[in-house]
């Protein structure tokens, strides 16, 4: 069940900006509070997931079913699950989306830049809400991994472990590139309209586009190649412009789908807030980021598949968490399905995160 969290307090964003009126936090929680709270675990969700990451209803899906629920590694039975929308996201948490009470209009480009540190942040506000001060854990893949590692760099007092999945500590020139193009793709429909577009039609053709590039990047090669191939939607070549091959076909259902369920202002606020997070930005090395994290218990996962957050990105974490003198494990699982691996691989996850938690 999803509740919404109001921060009535004014919030300030790291881009200076201030917003006076309430900011809300949609979340979920799974699983039941111990009496001293030392048992709650904080999920963070990847670039356009929601709250839902868990739900024992057959009809409704959360993104995370395979890692969540009773005798999997997030154990209901044991922990109290906490998973939250993000801030600027379109899921149930303050967004471009979102009614600005002072206009009764949607806030579009108005909503102030969001940034991985206000994520994190908006979540602190919501765990002291639910009266924890201390989390037995904070995991996240891909973006998730992102608050994982502010969590512990800003709030290492308030958690006694860390798990980043698939993720990296700030991002390279190609990774900035792939979400520009996507960006250019929204910002280039016509029907963006400067991000005014709630009461006209909404930009599902850049949108669209946009989720097709990055969907190149969450697969791997080899299992594109395996699933498609050079595969014809029909039995010979038409030599048109239209959709041909098996893959062309695949994309442009992902794209559609997409469309109907995210909002496209969120899409250029979030994948902006991932360009932007750099975890060393004011420390001379990435190690002295981690220099207060020395109480804090760290788990490292990449898969051997992903090339859009390669292994060598949490190689790179590891190491500046040894040489800063913290608790890590690191595991690199052989995985087919690329970035997306860290949501659909379950039998490893589960033996490696639940093993992990054991001794937390």
């Amino acid at each position: 069940m999803e509740n919404i969290f109001y921060v009535n307090d004014p919030f300030e964003f790291e881009c200076k900006k201030i917003l006076h009126v309430p900011i809300h936090i949609a979340y979920e929680t799974y699983g039941q509070l111990n009496n001293d709270k030392s048992n709650a675990i904080l999920v963070c969700h990847p670039l356009t997931a929601s709250a839902c990451a868990y739900s024992e209803n057959t009809d409704k899906k959360g993104y995370w079913d395979i890692l969540i629920g009773p005798n999997k590694a997030l154990d209901t039975n044991k922990y109290y699950v906490i998973s939250s929308n993000v801030l600027g996201s379109c899921y149930g948490s303050s967004g471009p989306s979102s009614i600005n009470p002072e206009t009764n209009k949607p806030y579009a480009l108005d909503f102030p830049f969001v940034t991985i540190k206000d994520m994190v942040k908006a979540q602190k506000l919501l765990v002291e809400y639910l009266g924890i001060e201390r989390l037995l854990c904070v995991v996240g893949g891909s973006m998730g991994g992102m608050q994982v590692l502010e969590w512990a760099k800003n709030f290492p007092n308030n958690i006694n472990s860390a798990i980043a999945i698939a993720t990296t500590h700030r991002h390279n020139a190609v990774q900035i590139a792939f979400n520009e193009v996507a960006r250019q793709a929204v910002i280039n429909d016509p029907n963006w309209n400067n991000g005014n577009y709630y009461s006209k039609c909404f930009p599902k053709y850049g949108l669209a586009v946009a989720r097709m590039v990055g969907h190149i990047t969450y697969l791997s090669k080899d299992s594109m190649e395996e699933k498609f191939g050079r595969n014809l939607v029909n039995d010979d070549i038409e030599f048109n412009f239209t959709v041909n091959f098996q893959v062309e076909s695949y994309l442009h259902y992902k794209g559609k789908q997409f469309t109907q369920r995210f909002d496209a202002n969120s899409f250029l606020y979030l994948t902006k807030a991932i360009d932007y997070f750099d975890l060393q930005e004011g420390y001379p090395t990435l190690e002295d980021a981690f220099s207060r994290c020395k109480n804090v218990k760290f788990l490292i996962i990449s898969f051997s598949s992903d090339w859009l957050y390669p292994k060598e990105q949490s190689q790179r974490i590891v190491n500046a968490l040894e040489l800063a003198g913290v608790n890590v494990s690191y595991r690199n699982i052989n995985y087919n399905y690329g970035h997306d691996s860290f949501l659909l691989e379950k039998n490893e996850q589960n033996f490696i995160i639940g093993n992990f938690l054991k001794f937390v």
